[in-house]
């Protein structure tokens, strides 16, 4: 259970535990297969996880990550179309209409650049912020199960 920072407890899934690799003769393909597998589960499992807990804070899993990306550059608390659209890996045209739902939703602002009249920065407004911080804590406990999931894939190589 995670508790939101001014709300009641909400219940989110958790990856279920990876079951044991099969250590018998199964050939090294299959191996890999089943590593993968291993790994792709708990995988979506994240995915729909971080998917839910944006829905109950009333916006979508990419104005999450709209709102992430925007804080998630060094020395500044900002990002541009361009950057968001790197990330996001979406066309720019596509950020700018995700950008624009965001405002109108009173989650982010455009502000021109003062060193690049072409670019335009994106920068969180208090509720964004307050949304952020919430998503944030509740991805916690789920971004440390998956990083071990990711550890132990990448023991797997050849």
């Amino acid at each position: 259970t995670t508790q939101a920072a001014d709300g009641p407890a909400a219940t989110f899934p958790r990856p279920p535990p990876l079951p044991p690799m099969s250590t018998s003769s199964v050939p090294p393909q299959n191996q890999r297969f089943e590593a993968l597998s291993h790994f792709r589960h708990p995988l979506r499992s994240f995915l729909r996880f971080s998917e839910d807990a944006a829905r109950e804070q009333g916006i979508t899993a990419l104005q999450y990550q709209l709102l992430l990306h925007t804080q998630g550059f060094p020395d500044r608390d900002w990002a541009s179309i361009g950057e968001l659209a790197e990330r996001l890996q979406a066309q720019p045209h596509g950020v700018v209409a995700l950008v624009s739902r965001c405002e109108e939703a009173g989650l982010v602002v455009r502000k021109p650049s003062t060193v690049d009249r072409r670019q335009v920065e994106v920068h969180l407004l208090p509720a964004g912020r307050k949304k952020l911080a919430r998503l944030a804590t509740a991805h916690a406990d789920q971004l440390a199960t998956l990083a071990e999931v990711v550890r132990l894939a990448s023991s797997l190589r050849d």
